[in-house]
């Protein structure tokens, strides 16, 4: 990329973009495509949401974001200052659409790293932090994952009991963290942490723990799907320097707030086409390959996958346009999160239908049993990132402005019933 103080146009931008794209990776083709890590429709033995990264996908994708960066394209967006370009967002998507037409590793096993835990670096770290972390996460030098359920706060997230303790400079961090993607190959962990006794969502605290550090412990957990792409995570008497805070001491409720609109975000792209089972093009070719394109309800049931990523792109495009004007993300990003794990659903309930005994039956057919794993996988796509239930709220309160809902019961109806008021 053009390194002088002359911005490119968007045209000799992605221009530049794509010679650099040629030199490094060839044109995707039906006869030249590795898309590992990634769930596809060419990938006949295993097609799988949580399968895991190995040491060679997170390789993969590591040199190849390093790669980027160092040519420019590694943070488009972000503030020269900060190691990044300098452009903007519209030059980053444009350059994420000039790379699906190249064959290119999956960036899957970074996902976390790059779309949640630098954004969040990039906006509360200190100094000291973002000198620490931010341009190691975008050049992939560190990889990050985020430390925020614990066994006994998932969907109540503000219930964590992780301690962090000041003692002089630093915080002393003790406690569980659970469902950590990545984290076996992570060098920072975003930890959200109790630091008082205060009034809920305000004794929170937020810090960049150095995942190699003295006390922290990483174990697999492994799924039903046969991967192991989640983790537990034990903090004994870790330390970590205050300059690695992110955000005011107790305030840490604002900063993982942000941080999940950054995972919304990344998560809802999927639901528009980011993810490889959303090829709609190499879906319905599959569908004829196995002889069931002509069928009546396996055409309805493609429909509403067809109908449900469009409507999706329109969601997303939505979404991106807030983001530009804000800066950061919103609330509607829940849509996106919803949408995905309705697009999944409808997919899954494709898949069953289009193959029938051939899901569960490993006879050798080419792009039949390789499904399993994914249908196996759907159900657990509700979960993560925040359940259904939760975004629904999330729309209902801040997109529709709903009011909140009350645990207490009315007067009028304990009374009727003779239950006790709480």
């Amino acid at each position: 990329m053009d390194t002088n103080d002359h911005k490119l146009t968007r045209d000799e931008f992605l221009g530049q973009a794509r010679k650099f794209l040629e030199g490094l990776v060839a044109a995707r083709s039906d006869r030249n495509v590795d898309r590992a890590a990634e769930p596809t429709l060419e990938k006949a033995d295993r097609i799988a949401l949580f399968s895991g990264s190995s040491s060679d996908e997170v390789q993969a994708a590591v040199e190849y974001q390093r790669a980027l960066y160092d040519a420019g394209y590694g943070w488009i967006s972000g503030p020269v200052e900060d190691g990044g370009a300098g452009y903007p967002v519209s030059y980053e998507k444009a350059f994420a659409g000039l790379e699906r037409g190249f064959a290119i590793p999956s960036k899957a096993p970074l996902s976390v790293s790059l779309g949640m835990v630098a954004p969040t670096v990039a906006q509360f770290g200190s100094p000291e932090t973002k000198q620490r972390w931010l341009r190691a996460l975008r050049r992939a030098d560190a990889i990050g994952c985020q430390l925020f359920s614990e066994p006994a706060a998932g969907s109540d997230l503000a219930a964590v009991q992780t301690r962090a303790v000041r003692d002089g400079d630093e915080w002393v961090l003790n406690g569980q963290k659970v469902w950590t993607s990545g984290a076996h190959y992570s060098d920072v962990g975003i930890a959200l942490t109790r630091t008082s006794n205060g009034s809920r969502h305000r004794n929170l605290t937020v810090f960049a723990v150095d995942m190699h550090a003295p006390g922290v412990e990483v174990r697999p957990l492994r799924q039903m799907t046969g991967g192991a792409d989640f983790n537990e995570v034990f903090l004994v008497d870790v330390r970590v320097p205050d300059t690695d805070r992110l955000g005011e001491v107790d305030g840490g409720w604002k900063v993982a707030m942000a941080m999940l609109m950054h995972e919304r975000g990344a998560i809802g792209g999927s639901s528009s086409g980011g993810s490889g089972v959303f090829r709609m093009d190499d879906l319905a070719q599959w569908l004829h390959d196995i002889d069931r394109a002509d069928d009546d309800a396996v055409a309805q049931a493609f429909a509403k996958v067809y109908c449900g990523v469009t409507a999706a792109k329109a969601m997303r495009a939505r979404a991106d346009a807030n983001l530009r004007a804000n800066g950061v993300p919103g609330p509607e990003m829940s849509l996106g999160k919803l949408a995905l794990t309705a697009n999944l659903s409808a997919l899954s309930d494709l898949v069953a239908l289009a193959l029938g005994p051939r899901l569960i039956a490993d006879n050798g057919d080419h792009r039949t049993f390789a499904w399993s794993e994914f249908v196996l996988g759907v159900p657990g796509m509700r979960i993560g990132g925040g359940t259904d239930e939760i975004h629904r709220d999330t729309i209902a309160n801040r997109v529709l402005g709903l009011p909140k809902e009350s645990m207490a019961r009315p007067a009028a109806v304990a009374k009727d019933t003779g239950d006790k008021e709480f």
